[in-house]
């Protein structure tokens, strides 16, 4: 059996940034998983710009953002094995992989980092009726195509979801000649960021039909239409509102869904974003086995899973040094309260909390003027008027760490409108 200090599952930007953080914390034997045939994960596909304005203050493409990180990993002389997928992690932190020139392996580690990123949700997930013909896909796979092996998927296109890769690929297909009809969105609202629909969609005239969904997929052997009708609050199709279309294509972005699995199987507790519960330095409740990045929740953008995992890489670096012990009788829980859909860490180890703790979550609904709030035991802590803030952003707020009590129970985070605010 192989020996390293520290396996981390998944090569992409969570997984390079939290190598090169525990290694310059001193950890030097650490080993890199990475399933597909190079580092960088998603942003190999990635190849608009947009990347990078807070961790390098420039604006780079996916390429050239992953690029970075990859000679980061290799100045340093990173361990990593590509092609690996990794069949199981233990509770005691034993990782078993197989990969196509050395076979079936397995690791024993002293921490284990998950960053195994996240999958597209697909056709199966929504049921849509209709048979099953060539021409449905998911918008990520076909960014995969069309950017790194140069297949145009179709030239009549219609896009379910107002995902941000179903908004990039609605420009991308655009720009490469083929005919975007429209995107259609189940919510009253998109789900992508406010940029996105303006220079994605709203640049090129392609419409967005919101409150709607595909009610209709038609063709035998090969996509041919689609139909879409509206939906009411209950997000059941209105009759009489049917649209048809003809299309070659159907591209689905319809969400994310953290790439779990492995600490699932070994029953670590699940957070309501999917992914595992963490603490603010982002370890489970199994000593030494720690989440970061797209696994442990979805983020908008990759500076801030390279951020998150430089706090998973170098807490890692301290749980194998000695210096990180956990106290159950320090530890807060943190609750998802009124109007929020999941917040990042689901508790706090106090011991060891720096003096300002950070929450990530998502809104459940867009608001105006209205307050985030915590609070403990009923008393208000602190809150953040917000003027605008929609679920499609990822919101980071810190507390001081000085205002968090240990015997006043749960920490609960809440969306709180303006005028319920005493």
């Amino acid at each position: 059996m192989l020996q390293r200090d520290l396996v981390i599952v998944g090569g992409g930007s969570a997984g390079m940034a939290a190598a090169v953080a525990a290694y310059d914390q001193g950890v030097k034997s650490v080993l890199i998983l990475e399933r597909s045939p190079y580092l960088g994960g998603i942003l190999n596909q990635c190849i608009h710009n947009g990347f990078g304005l807070h961790e390098f203050n420039e604006e780079l493409t996916g390429p050239e953002f992953l690029e970075r990180f990859v000679n980061q990993v290799k100045e340093r002389g990173i361990e990593y094995k590509l092609g690996a997928n990794v069949l199981s992690v233990s509770r005691e932190k034993e990782v078993t992989f197989v990969t196509s020139e050395d076979g079936y392996q397995s690791v024993q580690a002293k921490a284990v980092i998950m960053a195994a990123g996240c999958y597209e949700r697909n056709a199966g997930a929504i049921g849509i009726p209709g048979d099953r013909p060539a021409g449905v896909i998911t918008a990520g796979q076909a960014q995969l195509y069309l950017n790194q092996h140069g297949y145009l998927v179709g030239k009549k296109v219609f896009i379910l979801g107002s995902g941000d890769i179903g908004l990039i690929m609605a420009r991308r297909m655009r720009l490469e000649g083929a005919e975007v009809l429209g995107v259609a969105e189940l919510m009253p609202y998109s789900n992508g960021l406010n940029r996105n629909i303006q220079q994605c969609l709203l640049d090129y005239n392609i419409p967005l039909f919101l409150s709607h969904t595909v009610t209709k997929v038609i063709g035998k052997s090969k996509l041919e239409a689609i139909e879409i009708s509206q939906v009411d609050d209950k997000f059941k199709p209105i009759q009489g509102t049917e649209k048809r279309f003809d299309v070659d294509t159907l591209m689905l972005s319809i969400g994310l869904i953290p790439n779990n699995d492995l600490l699932d199987a070994i029953g670590i507790s699940k957070s309501r974003s999917r992914g595992s519960e963490v603490n603010q330095n982002m370890e489970t409740e199994v000593p030494g086995i720690f989440s970061c990045g797209n696994v442990l929740h979805v983020h908008d953008l990759v500076d801030y899973v390279v951020d998150e995992a430089k706090v998973a890489g170098r807490a890692a670096a301290d749980y194998i040094h000695g210096n990180l012990r956990n106290d159950a009788q320090q530890e807060i829980k943190v609750i998802a309260g009124d109007g929020i859909g999941y917040v990042v860490p689901a508790k706090i180890d106090l011991a060891n909390a720096s003096d300002n703790v950070s929450f990530k979550f998502r809104v459940r609904r867009p608001s105006k003027n209205v307050y985030i709030q915590y609070s403990q035991n009923g008393v208000v802590l602190k809150r953040f008027m917000k003027l605008a803030i929609i679920p499609s952003e990822m919101e980071i707020q810190k507390l001081p760490k000085n205002l968090l009590k240990i015997d006043q129970g749960p920490i609960t985070v809440s969306l709180i409108a303006k005028e319920d605010a005493k």
